[in-house]
């Protein structure tokens, strides 16, 4: 009988090549002293951990996707994977199917029911796609074989660790996306621990099916991180010259006053607050610029993604979603 190569073998019992390059020897060293250091600790035991991160499997395709981000593309370019007609009709869709949640919501957090709702189209296509990769290989390849964020991700591996002691999720059939992050809103362990909720009061909190803790959590997750209700998000702007530039944050949080672009000549074509913390973005588009004062609210969404483009998706979206459902009821009426 012809024998069977080892490596087809392995091929065979984890399945696609990309999954299977090289495995650095700090990943499996770096397991090794995550397990001595947490032993004991916050429950676990060395036989549960090793018996579950002794099944964590290297992933270079995971590093490869951290180091081509989507958001280094230009605006235009982003825009259009998340401002299409699918995920705009499907938001109306999903709206029209929640709304007494996403009004619940609303009334409690003070979150509008078209930025949830944008959230969750974002972020897995109103649970359309939730991801691909094992959470466990993904934390814990970017814990252990991704110097550059790993002792964010090591926080994030134990915070998993710990979530799957208090919640009902396999360790080892958990999926989400290539950073760990689970279920329809994409929360990452540690704000799954932080701000998931039972919204239905139904003893448990499941973000992958139970649009009712779902979209409570969303809002949640936003009125923690000070959500002003009833305040602009991002007011679009006209510029002369390019002394606006000044006025373009370095850092994501506004750094200056709508007051101040005013004086500086700086047209808002809204009407908000001189004292609100504002600062100008520009977003790059084929034939030039486009110029938004972005304002605390805009930047409430960056703690969902620490993206400039990622939250001007979600507000453009937000809008493109609330103008959509308004036509679909005027026909309905």
């Amino acid at each position: 009988m012809k024998r069977i190569p080892y490596f087809t073998i392995l091929l065979l019992w984890f399945g696609a090549a990309p999954a299977l390059s090289a495995e650095p020897a700090a990943f499996r060293e770096g397991i090794q002293a995550f397990i001595d250091q947490h032993a004991g600790q916050s429950g676990h035991t060395r036989e549960a951990l090793e018996r579950i991160l002794g099944r964590a499997r290297y992933r270079q395709d995971i590093i490869d996707a951290m180091n081509r981000p989507a958001e280094a593309k230009p605006w235009h370019e982003y825009r259009k994977i998340f401002l299409t007609r699918d995920r705009i009709k499907k938001g109306v869709d999903f709206w029209a199917a929640n709304a007494d949640l996403l009004q619940q919501a609303a009334d409690e957090y003070g979150v509008p029911p078209e930025i949830i709702v944008a959230i969750i189209g974002v972020e897995t296509r109103y649970g359309g796609y939730m991801g691909s990769h094992r959470v466990l290989d993904a934390l814990s390849t970017l814990a252990f074989a991704y110097p550059r964020r790993a002792d964010f991700f090591r926080d994030e591996l134990e915070a998993f660790l710990r979530l799957v002691r208090e919640q009902p999720i396999d360790p080892l059939k958990a999926v989400g996306s290539y950073a760990g992050a689970m279920g329809k809103p994409q929360f990452i362990p540690t704000s799954y621990l932080s701000f998931a909720t039972d919204f239905d009061q139904d003893g448990a909190i499941d973000l992958f099916e139970n649009n009712a803790d779902i979209i409570g959590s969303v809002g949640h997750y936003f009125a923690r991180h000070h959500w002003q209700p009833g305040a602009s998000v991002a007011i679009p702007v006209h510029a002369p010259g390019d002394d606006f530039r000044r006025f373009i944050g370095e850092e994501l949080k506004p750094a200056f006053r709508l007051g101040e672009l005013k004086a500086a000549g700086i047209e808002v074509v809204a009407v908000a607050g001189d004292n609100d913390p504002a600062q100008l973005l520009a977003l790059e588009q084929p034939d030039g610029e486009e110029l938004w004062a972005i304002l605390h609210n805009f930047y409430v969404i960056t703690r969902y993604n620490r993206s400039n483009l990622y939250a001007m998706a979600v507000f453009q979206l937000s809008g493109e979603i609330r103008a959509a459902r308004e036509r679909r009821l005027a026909n309905e009426g």
